[in-house]
């Protein structure tokens, strides 16, 4: 009788262990706060964590995400210490330390001056002879990272670009229109008084996420996003997300 009990009780412990809770796997995801799209402040975090969580917890896995300066969580994912980076640009050089999912949404990314500027992007002869403010370590596309005709001047963030702008340290910085909007006016809203954005994009980036490939689970978690992001389009889950923060799905 005792050895019976004895095996109800192992047999009952295996299957609470082994249950739905048990088995959803956690992973850790690393960026800085690029609001909406990964926004601290927001209680889902913002609409690129909502659509991942969403997409992983159709294939069970949990996400954690740890805010850390964009160069750290590219290097640490690079390296394996983090699983993967939310949101994403594919460039060259990128792909040969990271494996990119489907793309999840796009950006378009625009140049930013001063209010009383007339600037406007028509191509990258333009740009001759400027001083352009950029985020270290962001991907801004090949053809702008390489170009020899204008000075890129690094710096952490956008506000820190912002103030160097017009301050007319720098003639133009650039990021995503509705993240730049959305992150001024949460961090330091008189800035955008002073500023404008051009009306041609330098581009039209997809949003991916990234794992490295050093992780040995690398092509494992891209390749559950993938279903999951299929999953998620697929039974409405996607649109309504988007929908939640005024942005279109296509």
């Amino acid at each position: 009788m005792k050895k019976t009990i004895l095996s109800l009780l192992l047999a009952s412990l295996f299957c609470f262990l082994s249950g739905p809770a048990a088995a959803e796997k956690i992973l850790i995801a690393a960026c800085d706060p690029w609001p909406p799209f990964v926004d601290p402040q927001h209680p889902k975090e913002g609409v690129s964590m909502e659509i991942i969580r969403a997409a992983y917890a159709t294939q069970g896995y949990a996400i954690k995400l740890e805010y850390v300066p964009w160069a750290r969580a590219e290097q640490g994912v690079k390296d394996g210490v983090y699983d993967f980076l939310p949101p994403t640009w594919m460039t060259h050089e990128r792909q040969k330390y990271l494996l990119y999912s489907e793309p999840y949404a796009v950006n378009q990314i625009k140049f930013i001056k001063r209010k009383d500027d007339p600037f406007e992007f028509t191509g990258m002869e333009s740009l001759k002879g400027k001083t352009i403010g950029i985020v270290r370590g962001y991907g801004y596309g090949d053809a702008f990272l390489t170009a020899t005709h204008f000075r890129r001047e690094e710096a952490n963030d956008l506000i820190s670009n912002t103030r160097k702008l017009i301050a007319g340290r720098i003639d133009l910085t650039l990021e995503d229109e509705i993240v730049a909007r959305v992150r001024l006016a949460q961090e330091n809203p008189n800035l955008l008084n002073d500023i404008s954005f051009t009306r041609n994009a330098l581009s039209r980036n997809p949003l991916h996420i990234a794992a490295g490939l050093k992780n040995p689970k690398h092509q494992e978690i891209i390749t559950a996003f993938n279903k999951g992001l299929a999953e998620i389009r697929k039974n409405g889950t996607y649109a309504a997300i988007l929908a939640s923060y005024g942005i279109e799905s296509h």
